[in-house]
């Protein structure tokens, strides 16, 4: 007996110190209050919002850690009044991630039916987190072959699909955004291959715009529910991307946004640190640069 209560205080003590590790290797600022603030926070905040974007960075671990903690937060907060959204799962492996999530499959199927990303170990948590708390899931994404088709043959490749594929795609045609995030995304992709293709930047698009169709057909059939959409940081930064796309979907939907950056001034303790992100979202998470990397 007290071999097991002592296994229990370790493995107690084990989770204290590992959650209270990770939270020395951030800071969140909120951008209206200009503030340093907490999860709780947000959490409160989701009261008057219908979809909470995550703007991650892929590899950071506390993007990750976070993103499980504001799950479980949401869920505390409004029950099953909540829908987990991911661009890492594509809208034609919705059947298997339900089946999953029902308990009708096991892991190993689910591993193989579903396109799982190679770091999926990031994701797992907030899945098992979903399962047990019978939270939906929304496979949120384009699926990458259409994406890849649109950089290679154009947009209007697409009307050539068949009624059973355009079911897994935003309606047609999608729109193409042009001004800020055009000019970003230019920026970003300045000497790599394909930069001058036009083609490149209408498959970025189509990401967003399959994203936003996905969030916006959930909150069409679920109003009043809460959908916290987990995305790379680039789709949602400044309330571009996919943010923007959806408020061309339904001008009355109420968003908040999570930009991540890593900075040396993660750890400061004056909020005028972190006003130079302020635009990138209403929140920032601030992370540690030497913390190591999930992959």
């Amino acid at each position: 007996m007290k071999f097991l209560l002592l296994c229990i205080f370790l493995l107690s003590f084990g989770f204290s110190f590992s959650q209270n590790s990770m939270e020395a290797n951030y800071n969140i600022y909120n951008t209206r209050t200009k503030q340093i603030i907490t999860i709780d926070k947000i959490i409160s905040d989701c009261a008057r919002a219908d979809v909470l974007f995550f703007g991650e960075e892929h590899n950071d671990s506390a993007c990750h850690f976070l993103e499980a903690e504001i799950l479980k937060g949401l869920y505390n907060r409004f029950g099953d009044k909540i829908a987990l959204s991911l661009e890492m799962f594509e809208t034609d492996n919705q059947l298997p991630l339900n089946e999953y999530l029902e308990g009708f499959i096991p892991e190993d199927r689910f591993a193989k039916d579903v396109r799982l990303w190679s770091n999926y170990k990031d994701y797992r948590p907030m899945i098992e987190f979903a399962k047990t708390n019978h939270i939906q899931v929304i496979a949120a994404n384009t699926p990458r072959r259409y994406v890849s088709m649109v950089s290679r043959l154009g947009m209007a490749s697409l009307d050539n699909l068949s009624k059973e594929a355009k079911k897994l795609l935003p309606p047609l045609p999608y729109d193409t955004l042009s001004g800020r995030y055009r000019e970003k995304f230019e920026e970003v992709m300045q000497g790599s291959p394909g930069s001058s293709n036009p083609n490149v930047y209408y498959s970025q698009n189509l990401w967003d715009a399959g994203m936003s169709y996905s969030i916006y057909k959930y909150h069409r059939n679920h109003k009043g529910n809460k959908i916290f959409h987990c995305v790379g940081g680039f789709h949602t930064a400044e309330k571009l991307g996919t943010a923007a796309q959806l408020k061309m979907r339904s001008k009355k939907i109420r968003i908040l946004n999570i930009a991540s950056v890593s900075d040396v001034s993660y750890n400061s303790s004056d909020p005028q640190a972190f006003e130079k992100f302020s635009k990138l979202g209403d929140y920032i998470l601030i992370t540690n640069p030497d913390l190591k990397k999930t992959f």
